[in-house]
């Protein structure tokens, strides 16, 4: 619900009183549980990334292969940052990071440096296992993400998307950048 009127009214006209009246609650017991209401918005962006999270996790988790791997992991990642609600979250938390700085980096933390310190602990369990051939596995999941994102994100925070980014769109753009991958940091293959 909070997410909701943040989102609607944004940041600057989303009170702790309209969020406590849309609850049901005091503003005393809203301020109870958050003290402020950036800190309201940090756990509206930590809430709004465990599931991501989650399914990232279960991504690196899941057992199969480099290739499986790096395109559930970016089809995943490209879905849910081209999402209308993820976008106008992005643009709140860019916007009041200037003022509040611990906003831009719960979201940091919690998303892109939490996502790039996975890849690169995979990359490196797979360069030991001989499936990732690039001696800097930081280096080559940033490149990775990089690909699967593109100028994708900052084109949707700067104007809203003409046509949002269709099914067929994000399969496209990982499947090239899984083998831009490949074919960089995989083993060649005997014989080559």
């Amino acid at each position: 619900m909070a997410e909701r009127i943040l989102l609607r009214q944004g940041f600057a006209e989303t009170t702790m009183q309209r969020v406590a009246e849309q609850a049901g609650a005091s503003k005393e017991t809203l301020y109870r549980h958050f003290l402020s209401k950036d800190n309201l918005v940090i756990e509206i962006v930590l809430a709004r990334t465990e599931e991501l999270r989650a399914t990232l996790d279960a991504n690196f988790d899941s057992g199969a292969g480099l290739p499986d791997v790096l395109r559930d992991l970016g089809l995943n990642l490209l879905r849910a940052m081209s999402g209308p609600e993820v976008i106008a979250l992005l643009r709140i938390v860019v916007t009041e990071t200037v003022s509040n700085p611990a906003l831009g980096m719960a979201l940091f933390t919690a998303g892109p440096e939490r996502t790039s310190r996975r890849l690169t602990d995979y990359l490196k369990a797979a360069e030991r296992d001989g499936a990732f051939t690039g001696g800097d596995p930081a280096l080559a999941a940033s490149l990775f993400i990089g690909a699967v994102m593109g100028n994708e994100t900052v084109v949707n925070l700067l104007r809203p998307p003409e046509r949002p980014m269709t099914a067929e769109r994000i399969a496209a753009r990982v499947e090239e950048a899984v083998a831009l991958f490949l074919s960089r940091y995989a083993p060649s293959p005997p014989g080559r």
